[in-house]
């Protein structure tokens, strides 16, 4: 079982979510992942809250993180339903994913997304698609 500092190695790749956004990998177990983000002037909108786009990349790479974090197999995100909830106006906002039914080539994620102040800010449901990664390429 790879251990949290592999996980985060192997996620390090997804550059837009890690070095661009700056998610932050916080706990990741089969099939449930805690990531946040420090909310930086970047990511307000016009109203000075942190914009859905931002919102979105925390609880999509969280579900990427619960759903592959531990598996030998490729999870992508298929369909989301997201309802925002409040605006935030915390520091920090962290997105909790967790497995509700894994199947051969589908699964189904809740992905919550809160503030450091308490407010739930919006929810998501993930359906994903599993399938084999694709070979190793060769010279």
């Amino acid at each position: 079982m790879p251990t949290l500092d592999q996980i985060r190695a192997c996620f390090s790749g997804d550059r837009f979510a890690t070095e661009t956004v700056g998610v932050r990998i916080d706990v990741a177990e089969p099939g449930r992942a805690v990531c946040s983000l420090p909310i930086r002037p970047a990511h307000l909108n016009a109203n000075f809250v942190p914009m859905g786009g931002a919102i979105f990349t925390l609880a999509d790479f969280a579900f990427a993180v619960a759903a592959n974090g531990h598996s030998t197999r490729v999870t992508v995100t298929q369909q989301v339903a997201v309802t925002f909830l409040a605006a935030s106006r915390g520091k920090v906002l962290t997105a909790e994913a967790q497995c509700l039914k894994a199947g051969r080539t589908t699964c189904l994620y809740a992905v919550d997304v809160t503030d450091d102040l308490g407010a739930q800010v919006a929810h998501l449901t993930i359906n994903g698609f599993t399938t084999d990664p694709p070979p190793l390429k060769t010279n």
